[in-house]
């Protein structure tokens, strides 16, 4: 008897689409609460995103003596290219150069920038 008035009482709500509004309210906001009482304690990420900048701090100053090396070995590998197209009488010797420049400029600039990016100051 039971069954049979709760089958009815189904359908009733079934066409309506009741029911499923229903279970999707409760499913998202369940969802929500939990979520939200999760999300109060920040403790952990605090301190991991502290360790990862102390790590990377550390790597700071090879990577700005890398930056110079590189941009050194552009210099030359690009003086050797110039030499290169100026004996060879090219047209576009200035569009090296002016290239070649720029790329040293930006190594040198990223190079005295990444500190100050990371707040370090030496």
């Amino acid at each position: 008897m039971f069954k049979e008035k709760l089958r009815k009482r189904m359908k009733e709500l079934r066409p309506s689409g009741r029911l499923e509004m229903l279970s999707l309210m409760l499913l998202v906001g369940t969802t929500a609460a939990l979520a939200q009482n999760a999300a109060g304690d920040y403790t952990a990420g605090t301190t991991a995103l502290g360790t990862v900048t102390t790590e990377i701090a550390k790597y700071v100053p090879y990577v700005v003596k890398l930056c110079y090396a590189i941009a050194g070995v552009v210099a030359i590998v690009g003086a050797i290219s110039v030499y290169i197209k100026m004996n060879n009488e090219e047209q576009d010797v200035k569009k090296s150069i002016m290239m070649i420049v720029g790329a040293c400029i930006f190594l040198v600039a990223a190079a005295q920038a990444l500190p100050l990016f990371f707040g370090i100051t030496s």
